[in-house]
This record gives C-alpha cells, structure tokens and sequence, in this order.
C-alpha cells in the first residue's frame, strides 16, 4: 500500500530567466549545514576605505563645508589682492603670498568642523552601530575614516591655497622696490633686481605646506570627534584650541607670565600657519613654518593613537 506522500509528483525545477545561466543544483557540504552558493571574500582595508569614501562624498555637509571652504579662502585671497594693489607701490611689509593667509585662518573652521562630523555624525544617528556591525574591526574602521578624509582634505585645500597664490603672484608680482623703499624685514629675501616675487620655498610653504597644516588640523579634529562622541563638544574644543591661545597670551601682561605668553603665542595653530605664510606671531621673523607643522603632526599622531585605543575600549 502506498503512502500519501509517495504519490505526490516530484517538484518541477525552477525556470531559469532568459540570459542568465542555470543554477548548480544544490549540495550538502561534507558532514552536513549550510553553505551558501554567494562567493564569500574576506574584507580588507581597501573594502573599508570604499564604504567611507562613499558616505564622505555622498553626504550634503561634505560638500557644504568643502565648498564654502573653497570660497572663504579664494575669495578673501582675491579681495586682499585687489586692496594691496590698489595701493600701488608703498610700504612692502609681507611677503608676496602671505594675503592668502587671511582666507584660510577662516576656512580651516570648515575643514576642522567637518573632520568632526565625519565621526560624530555617525554616532548622533546611530548609524555607528551599523558600521561596526559590518567591519568588526574598529581599529579599520578609524583608519579609512581618518584616510580618506585627509587626503579629500588635503587636495581640496592645496588646491584653493594654490589658486589663491596664483591670483596673488599674478596681480601683486613684479612690482618695483628700489633701494630708498621702505621694505619690512620679511620681504626683503624675495626681493631680485629690483622685484618682489615670491621664492619656490614661499611657494611651497603657501600651498603644499599650507593645504598639509589644515588637513592635519582636521584629522585632528576627526580624532578628537572619536574621543568625545558628541559634534558640539568636539567643535568647541577644537575651536578653542585653535583660537584661545592668541586671545589669552594678549591679556597676559607682566614679566611673571612673559614665558607663559610666549609659548602660548608660539606653539598656537593660528602661529603655525602665519608662520608658513612668512608672517609669524611671535618675533622670529625668519622662522621657518615646517617645525611648527611637525609639532602638529605629532599632537595629531597620538590623538589618533588615543582615539584608535578607546573606541576598542568603549561600546558604542
């Protein structure tokens, strides 16, 4: 006597769509469970920087803070060009480049705000818990972030502070100093025959030098983000930072914080930017800016190294 379930007719196989080839039959792995017929590749770092490089570029604040960025510090190069040349030939007091500096002391703000929200945006909406849930590996996570942004922010301010010196150099370039000219201290290396033009090492120091100072601001930024977990927070130490030392080495007068004063001024980030301009703060006139970026460099490597240690630590 047959069963019920011996006269049931054998399922007919799946149709396959038109153009696409037949799907293997299925097979039991040895020793039984499931194995799935979707390739399966082990995630690398290249596989993290893709995923980054595709929220960095595809959320509105990117482009926001990079775009308004672009134009504080172009446009207020091109304007301090024409009020320096509207001037005609005076009283030489900077070098060539240095009105490029006055745009990026306020478009690092951009750059240091987005480096914050790169990290902490994704923490204020929660989408952190999916990130981590997809590259388990934290540690990979903070290095693409931190990758892809200082290199999206490095270009993109080298290349405003290059065009900014470009628009400079073309306007301000060329003009005639004479021995009786009252010339500033600062310019008076870039001085030939007779002109002010601006030096290859004033070139580098005003874009290359100049775009690697910002972004490594940023990255700072971004590191001090991962630590904080909160926009606002990050922000405002980071604005700090960057602002206050100025503002209080001017309210520190008497001999007994003389030291104190000096430091503040020399070592703040708004120094160290002046300085590659060939404008410094402090009273070194021909200080070079490189060693104060190297400072930098250093503050931002164990800011890194702390961020990476706590959000292995932390739950997120």
């Amino acid at each position: 006597m047959s069963t019920p379930y011996a006269q049931q007719p054998p399922p007919s196989p799946v149709p396959t769509p038109p153009g696409h080839a037949p799907h293997p039959p299925y097979t039991a792995p040895p020793g039984g469970g499931y194995s799935s017929p979707i390739p399966v590749t082990r995630a690398h770092l290249g596989h993290a920087l893709a995923s980054e490089w595709t929220k960095i570029r595809s959320v509105r604040s990117t482009v926001w803070t990079l775009g308004i960025m672009f134009m504080l510090v172009v446009g207020i190069g091109l304007l301090t060009a024409v009020g320096l040349d509207s001037e005609g030939d005076g009283y030489i007091d900077m070098p060539l480049l240095a009105g490029g500096l006055f745009g990026l002391m306020l478009g690092q703000i951009c750059v240091i705000t987005l480096g914050v929200l790169v990290i902490t945006s994704e923490y204020g909406t929660g989408m952190i818990r999916t990130t981590l849930t997809a590259c388990p590996r934290r540690g990979r996570v903070l290095a693409a972030k931190a990758l892809v942004f200082f290199l999206l922010a490095f270009v993109t301010t080298t290349l405003a502070c290059t065009l900014t010196a470009m628009i400079q150099s073309s306007m301000l370039g060329g003009r005639t100093v004479s021995p009786e000219d009252p010339v500033g201290e600062a310019v008076r290396d870039s001085i030939r025959n007779g002109e002010l033009i601006a030096t290859s090492d004033e070139w580098l120091d005003a874009t290359v030098g100049a775009g690697l100072y910002v972004a490594l601001l940023g990255l700072l930024s971004l590191a001090v983000g991962a630590m904080l977990r909160h926009s606002a927070g990050a922000i405002t130490t980071m604005m700090g930072a960057v602002l206050l030392p100025p503002i209080l080495s001017a309210f520190m007068i008497g001999e007994s914080l003389e030291g104190v004063r000096d430091a503040l001024l020399d070592y703040s980030p708004l120094n160290g930017l002046a300085t590659l301009y060939g404008v410094p703060m402090s009273d070194e006139v021909n200080a070079s800016g490189w060693p104060l970026l190297g400072v930098l460099a250093v503050i931002t490597a164990v800011a890194v190294g702390a961020a990476a240690a706590l959000i292995n630590t932390r739950d997120v």
